[in-house]
């Protein structure tokens, strides 16, 4: 079988393969699964979300169980430069989930695993596959049991292994912490090729590597995700501020009330342009077509830039109308928004969920989302926010990204360290990501333009010497990389890599090691 695969790895060698190259390796693999050849730089295993990269992989791979992982990844061990990358539903931005002339694995076509699982002391576990999407996941939980996992992202068409080996945050974060907070067990296929169960208490290292670690460290194939009790309806409020100021203590506010019955069930925030351009400007903050902005009621001293709080509040069918009204009036008492600039919406759980779903069948209807997305998404540190804003929300970012300016507050504390998520040092630091679309049919800067000024912002925070760090990072240098995780982190991620993929046969994409060649 390696002789075989041989023939594929050399360079410039496209001209030798035979025209059975698929079949011949399917049937030298052994697969449950199947192995599919690529066509070219627009085939779905060769670009991601991102539309700005496009590298052809040998081929794409639909298994049908762990099994399969792990004998694609034992032959690319035993190969002379192979390399493997799993592929979710292929929302990354910058080709993390590439292989150039490697393996690339749908993680979608895995083995539906799915079941709940009561332990003893009266939690409730789902136990899912790693190319499962969360609104899966979310649909069965809450139709069939009544029960949700605790900690979500804003797009749910992402697989939970894509989400695990990154974080997973969203309006739920604050309380629960990310989604790598929220998992008790995995399944993982090192860069071995070995299949292990792995917890806290069980191969340990490999269960807090692979939880943030980019999948550097192995593919996660099963998951076990903590549930909760899944309420019927939400009450969705976003609040408008003029201030950066009002905002971020408002919202600091809000994070750090951790009694449930005292706070929101959701804190999220976003900033906006103060026009009337109804991608990032005021048309995009209503919940509800019939409601208005309306910019008279903004004070005179109100800027070119805006601030809105998103919040949501959990309740039952059975609930009264009025003690939902008086719970929500008392938790918003105190806050400095704008007081006439308030919306809200009554909704149930599953379409508050799903919200973003709506997004996307309007995006892809009109065109935006195929087209490229040079999309930044860091953490700051609440020391470095308030710079932050001024420099580069205000200064930069004046005209709008196009998207969402997605900006708040979350806490160190409800992460897990052990973890391989790199964070900054603050108890409190804010996620921002700009959520840029390029729409071919807008005049506007082009993507290349939009990538600079990404490198920009990144450039103004290091050189500010801010405490700050990239989620979702993507570096073209180790040195980079380095910097990212600090010395300690760096030097934890190596050892890491060093035990379950000594080749570097995972996640080529993420370019943080190169390939070892067999001698």
């Amino acid at each position: 079988m390696i002789a075989y695969l041989e023939c594929f790895v050399h360079e410039n060698d496209t001209e030798s393969r035979p025209d059975d190259d698929v079949s011949s390796l399917s049937e030298a693999l052994d697969l449950q699964g199947s192995i599919h050849d690529c066509e070219g730089p627009t085939d779905e295993a060769s670009r991601d979300f991102g539309g700005m990269n496009s590298l052809v992989p040998l081929a794409f791979i639909r298994l049908s169980a762990a099994d399969d992982v792990a004998r694609v990844v034992k032959a690319a061990v035993r190969s002379s430069n192979l390399t493997v990358a799993a592929r979710g539903n292929g929302h990354s931005i910058n080709g993390q989930a590439m292989a150039d002339r490697g393996l690339v694995l749908d993680m979608r076509s895995l083995d539906d695993h799915f079941r709940v699982v009561r332990a003893n002391n009266g939690s409730v576990y789902a136990d899912v596959s790693g190319g499962a999407l969360w609104e899966d996941v979310l649909t069965r939980c809450v139709s069939e049991y009544r029960m949700a996992p605790r900690s979500w992202t804003d797009y749910l068409s992402l697989t939970v292994g894509g989400t695990l080996s990154n974080a997973g945050v969203s309006g739920q974060a604050f309380r629960y912490g990310p989604q790598t907070s929220n998992v008790t067990e995995l399944q993982v296929v090192t860069g071995k090729g070995e299949i292990f169960n792995c917890s806290e208490t069980e191969n340990s290292e490999l269960f807090f590597g692979a939880l943030g670690g980019l999948g550097q460290f192995g593919i996660i194939t099963r998951a076990r995700v903590l549930l909760q009790p899944a309420p019927d309806m939400v009450r969705w409020i976003r609040l408008v501020y003029t201030e950066f100021e009002d905002f971020t203590r408002d919202a600091e506010l809000l994070v750090t009330r951790q009694d449930e019955d005292d706070s929101f069930d959701y804190v999220e925030g976003f900033a906006f342009v103060n026009s009337d351009n109804p991608a990032d400007g005021r048309p995009s903050v209503p919940l509800d077509r019939d409601q208005f902005f309306d910019p008279t009621h903004l004070p005179r001293t109100a800027g070119s830039m805006l601030y809105c709080l998103e919040l949501a509040r959990h309740y039952r069918n059975t609930d009264d109308p009025s003690i939902v009204d008086m719970g929500v009036n008392r938790l918003l008492g105190g806050l400095g928004f704008v007081e006439r600039l308030k919306f809200q919406v009554d909704l149930s759980y599953l379409d508050f969920l799903l919200r973003v779903k709506r997004a996307e069948e309007h995006a892809k209807a009109n065109g935006i989302w195929d087209a490229p997305h040079p999309w930044l998404n860091l953490f700051v540190s609440k020391s470095d926010i308030a710079d932050f804003d001024r420099t580069v929300i205000k200064k930069i970012l004046k005209d709008g990204i196009g998207g969402p300016m997605l900006v708040y507050p979350l806490l160190r504390s409800k992460w897990d360290t052990r973890t391989s998520v790199a964070l900054p040092k603050s108890e409190i630091f804010y996620i921002v990501a700009l959520l840029r679309f390029t729409p071919p049919y807008l005049e506007g800067p082009s993507f290349e333009n939009l990538v600079a000024q990404n490198k920009e912002i990144i450039q103004y925070c290091t050189k500010k010497g801010f405490d700050f760090k990239l989620y979702l990072p993507h570096y073209r240098s180790q040195d980079d990389w380095k910097r990212h995780f600090g010395n300690d982190g760096w030097s934890r991620f190596v050892e890491r890599k060093t035990c379950f993929d000594p080749m570097a046969i995972l996640a080529p994409g993420q370019k943080i090691f190169p390939r070892v060649s067999q001698p």
